[in-house]
């Protein structure tokens, strides 16, 4: 994230430039956080779209992979009256937004392309509110995988992992080898989307969902809990020294680097080892963090679209429009790590990997094991989720024990309703 500073430079810039007499050319201005190597790249797909339809981009990137300084510049440029064309946003940020009344309405793109026939439901409890379309899904990722340095497994004679137990394992054979038995960048939403699939791990969807889409007390204070916490201490001993603020970019890198073993993080990481020229099978592994397979916790990224001057409604429903069309929708999730967010699309071009995930998806929903990721923004309000991040990262630092922690989370979620 970066600092104040450089947030009231990028407000004050902005509005300069979108300010004053009409432009000439059409143009969207786009907030938004994808400012690692494959995030970049996986973006620059739509810029280029765009620009073949006579569209100008004017970028408004806020590094911080959790999207906090995005969501800081935003609120600054709404209150001053100047909000960007689009801007990336996640779950239930959307919602709360359109409730505030400051986003605009896709219904009449929305009806023509029809989106809510391939627009799985999920996601349109996102993209919708009121009923109305106030958002463009661009993707969906799932979160809960595992990337792993197969250089260093196979130089160890270590399988993939299938269990906690075999997990913990690999990650000790690497860490007695001289390697960070897992990469990982100390920030609260790195360690709270971690804290998704140990959760499952540890007591089931059916604890994930009692705990935080119900947010019942007494799953959130429970033994399963507990145990939670407990595994979240023995992945706090295979993580180096030199984690803490790390981006999640740089703890890929890790492993892309053959300095790590594993990270658990969603799959916008795929991203960074196809950047890097890797390939999935062959120089890393993918697989869901052992002991929650068969569940799949997502998140969407989308494009919110804010109430804008009646001359930059055009260039904002065709960007819409390009974000939703089949094509684009196949050529940026290749790119990106993710899957698409419509339904009808093939899978055939995506990555082994990508095939894998779309397969898992489409299972999870038929199972009714597809979830919102606490860690992302999908399963409760921002209040609730960030009261989940302060525990998480607090017991991860050391400042509680697995048994506090858990009765910490539950008072911390009461306390945020």
């Amino acid at each position: 994230m970066r600092g104040l500073n450089m947030s009231t430079a990028v407000v004050t810039a902005a509005m300069m430039l979108t300010s004053g007499a009409a432009i000439a050319q059409e143009q969207v201005e786009v907030l938004h956080w994808w400012t690692s190597g494959g995030e970049a790249a996986a973006l620059n797909v739509l810029k280029e779209d765009l620009q073949a339809q006579g569209i100008g981009w004017l970028d408004m990137p806020v590094a911080g992979g959790g999207g906090e300084g995005a969501m800081t510049v935003l609120r600054a440029r709404v209150t001053a009256g100047s909000p960007p064309t689009a801007v990336q946003m996640l779950g239930f940020d959307i919602l709360d937004w359109a409730a505030e009344g400051s986003l605009g309405n896709l219904d009449e793109v929305a009806a023509a392309e029809g989106w809510d026939a391939v627009v799985p439901t999920a996601l349109q409890g996102f993209a919708k509110y009121d009923g109305h379309w106030v958002s463009a899904p661009v993707n969906v990722h799932s979160t809960n995988w595992v990337w792993a340095n197969k250089a260093i497994l196979d130089e160890l004679g270590l399988a993939q992992p299938t269990t906690w137990d075999e997990f913990v394992a690999a990650m000790q054979a690497a860490k007695d080898a001289g390697y960070v038995g897992l990469a990982h960048g100390g920030q609260p939403w790195q360690e709270a989307t971690m804290f998704d699939s140990v959760v499952i791990g540890a007591g089931g969807t059916d604890l994930y969902k009692r705990a935080f889409m119900d947010l019942d007390p007494a799953a959130l204070s429970s033994p399963e809990m507990v145990e939670a916490f407990t595994r979240m201490e023995t992945l706090r001993s295979f993580v180096d020294d030199n984690f803490s603020g790390r981006d999640w970019n740089l703890a890929s890198a890790m492993v892309i680097n053959k300095e790590a073993a594993f990270q658990i993080m969603g799959d916008w990481a795929k991203g960074e080892f196809l950047n890097a020229g890797k390939v999935p099978g062959t120089d890393f592994l993918c697989f869901r963090v052992p002991g929650s397979e068969g569940t799949v916790t997502f998140n969407a990224d989308q494009f919110a679209m804010f109430n804008v001057n009646e001359g930059f409604r055009p260039a904002q429903q065709k960007m819409a429009s390009a974000i939703m069309s089949p094509s684009f929708q196949i050529a940026f999730n290749k790119v990106k790590g993710s899957v698409p967010a419509r339904t009808d699309v093939s899978g055939d071009e995506l990555d082994a990997c990508g095939q894998q995930g779309m397969a898992e998806l489409a299972a999870a929903a038929e199972a009714g094991t597809l979830l919102g990721s606490a860690a992302q923004g999908h399963a409760h309000p921002a209040a609730v989720k960030n009261a989940i991040y302060d525990v998480v990262t607090a017991h991860f630092n050391g400042e509680y024990d697995a048994a506090t922690a858990a009765q910490e989370l539950a008072a911390a979620v009461a306390a945020a309703q």
